[in-house]
C-alpha cells in the first residue's frame, strides 16, 4: 500500500498509487506522490513518467474520513490541521505532475474523482479504459477546487455544468473533446499507456525536458496560482461551517 515506482523499460518510470479500498489518499499519500513524481522527473535516465493506480479506480480524491476523524474531539482550530494538510498535499501533488521535468502519461481506470482530476488535468497525456469516468463531486463533499484542472479536460460551459451538478463524464466523451488520447479495454490500459510512453521516451532526453519547460511556459493559465485561488474558497466554506455540514451528510450516506 502507498506509492511505488518501477521501470519496466529503459527511459520509462511507472508511478503506481495503491491506497485501498478506493484510492482516497490521506495527507501523507499526497505528499509521497508529489515526492515520487518529482524524483522520477529528476532522474536523468527517465524520459517519460506513467502515473497509474491499483484497485477499483484511479483516484477518489481526498480521504474525507481522515478529516472527519481528526475533527472529532479536538478544539476548533486543531480540527483544521487535516484539512490544511490535505489542501497542501493536493497542491504539491498536482504541481509535481505539472512541473515534472519530463512528460507524464496518466493511465486511468474506473473512477477519477476530485483530486484525481487535479492529477490528470495537469498530466501531459491521458490514456483511459472504457470504464473510466471523470468528475468533481466537490459540492457534495463540502469542498471546492480543481475546476482549474477540469477546465483543461472539457470546454468551459461543460466544466461548469459538471462542477455544479457533480456529474461525471466518460472516457469516450473526453476523447471526443481531445483531452483523452486513447480509450481502450481495461485489460489493455497498461500496455496502451506504455506504448505512448515508449514513443515519447524514444526522443532525446534533454530536448524533451526543454520541450516540457517550453510548453508549460506558454500555458495560458497559471495552474498553481489558479488552483490556490480556488482553495481559498474551500477554507471559507470550512470556517463558515457549511463544509462540515455537507461532509457529515456524506459520512452518513457512506455508511448506509
Amino acid at each position: 500500500m502507498g506509492v511505488s515506482t518501477s521501470s519496466p523499460e529503459k527511459g520509462i518510470s511507472v508511478v503506481t498509487v495503491d491506497f485501498p479500498p478506493v484510492n482516497a489518499l490521506p495527507v501523507r499519500g499526497w505528499f509521497d506522490l508529489a515526492d515520487t513524481v518529482r524524483a522520477a522527473g529528476r532522474d536523468p535516465e527517465i524520459r517519460c513518467v506513467v502515473l497509474t493506480a491499483e484497485g477499483r479506480g484511479f483516484n477518489a480524491g481526498v480521504d474525507i474520513k481522515e478529516i472527519q476523524r481528526e475533527r472529532e474531539g479536538l478544539r476548533e482550530t486543531d480540527g483544521h490541521r487535516a484539512l490544511i494538510g490535505a489542501n497542501r498535499g493536493c497542491f504539491e501533488a498536482f504541481a509535481a505532475v505539472y512541473e515534472c521535468e519530463v512528460p507524464v502519461v496518466a493511465a486511468v481506470h474506473g473512477f477519477c474523482l476530485g483530486g484525481g482530476i487535479g492529477l490528470v488535468g495537469n498530466a501531459d497525456a491521458i490514456v483511459a479504459s472504457e470504464d473510466a469516468t471523470f468528475g468533481l463531486p466537490e459540492l457534495d463533499r463540502g469542498a471546492l477546487g480543481a475546476a482549474t484542472h477540469l477546465a483543461r479536460l472539457v470546454p468551459q460551459h461543460l466544466m461548469r455544468v459538471l462542477y455544479y451538478t457533480a456529474r461525471t463524464a466518460t472516457a469516450t466523451e473526453l476523447h471526443a473533446h481531445g483531452s483523452v488520447w486513447k480509450v481502450v479495454p481495461r485489460e489493455e490500459l497498461h500496455a496502451a499507456a506504455l506504448e505512448l510512453a515508449r514513443e515519447i521516451a524514444a526522443k532525446d532526453g534533454h530536448l524533451l525536458r526543454l520541450a516540457k519547460a517550453a510548453i508549460n511556459g506558454i500555458d495560458p493559465v497559471d495552474v498553481r496560482r489558479s488552483y490556490r485561488f480556488e482553495q481559498g474558497f474551500t477554507f471559507e466554506a470550512n470556517l463558515s461551517g457549511v463544509a462540515d455540514r455537507v461532509r457529515d451528510t456524506f459520512g452518513k450516506e457512506a455508511t448506509q
